[in-house]
């Protein structure tokens, strides 16, 4: 399965209760568990404008949660980001579209809030 963005910061920032128990669950019994390495530019844009404070700074708060949560990550390769914009455009966002495509390829699920990824065929976990 794969985290999006705001899953990432929720389970790594320790705010659990923004994502089901029974997601959690799922989360916890997975034999792995991934995030897309334009999650990374995601947080570092956020953390350099404003818009999300870290107790440390971007790549380091982020190699951290890839190690203490045991994450694999999912380099971007020109499949995936060919895919991503032939995707139709019920999703703006390029960085969600990013990981929709890496889903699609790869077949997982993804846990996020976002109800839209389940538009493209993706099986959501909220």
């Amino acid at each position: 399965m794969i985290l999006d963005t705001c899953a990432l910061l929720w389970i790594a920032g320790g705010e659990h209760n923004r994502i089901s128990k029974k997601t959690l669950d799922k989360i916890e019994k997975a034999p792995a568990v991934s995030i897309v390495s334009v999650t990374g530019f995601e947080i570092g844009l956020k953390y350099r404008v404003g818009k999300l404070n870290l107790p440390t700074t971007p790549d380091a708060w982020i190699n951290l949660a890839i190690e203490f949560h045991q994450l694999e990550v999912i380099q971007l390769d020109l499949e995936m980001c060919l895919l991503s914009s032939r995707l139709p455009p019920i999703h703006k966002d390029p960085c969600d579209r990013f990981i929709i495509a890496a889903a699609q390829l790869r077949g997982m699920n993804v846990v996020t809030t976002d109800r839209r990824f389940a538009d493209y065929g993706i099986k959501v976990l909220t």
